[in-house]
């Protein structure tokens, strides 16, 4: 088997992982609302996850574990997913709180990372950024 085929087995495995993860967020309050579900679909196309795939993750979303990224950018792609599917119902609730901090632990932040990173994108995606960031995140 060539090396590149490994590779993408790899990526693959990760992608149907972090497609686990976005469904076991949306369901951590009990259900999944129907934008909710808009935001699933849209990952499953974007990390071409497949039907059968998909109706097994939607069964058993905590079947696979998280696989940690070497890239940091990489890593804040994937947190930045989770509050896509978090904001979908434009709250936070604690279950998904808590849950979103052990996710971003299990890709390798410390805590206190994980910590900071989570209150500065709460406040991005709740949209209470100053203004001097709302500048600088438009600049960039």
């Amino acid at each position: 088997m060539p090396i590149l085929d490994l590779y993408a087995h790899s990526e693959r495995r990760r992608n149907l992982a972090h497609f686990a993860t976005i469904a076991s967020l949306a369901a951590v309050d009990g259900e999944i609302n129907s934008q909710e579900i808009k935001v699933i679909e849209g990952f499953a196309h974007k990390l071409d996850i497949s039907e059968k795939e998909y109706e097994e993750v939607m069964d058993k979303s905590n079947k696979y574990p998280i696989e940690p990224v070497a890239s940091s950018e990489k890593r804040l792609e994937r947190l930045y997913d989770l509050f896509k599917i978090i904001f979908a119902d434009y709250q936070i609730e604690d279950k998904e709180m808590s849950l979103l901090k052990r996710y971003a632990i299990g890709l390798g932040y410390s805590v206190e990372k994980a910590d900071d990173i989570i209150e500065k994108s709460i406040a991005i995606f709740s949209g209470r950024i100053p203004f001097d960031d709302y500048i600088a995140l438009i600049n960039k």
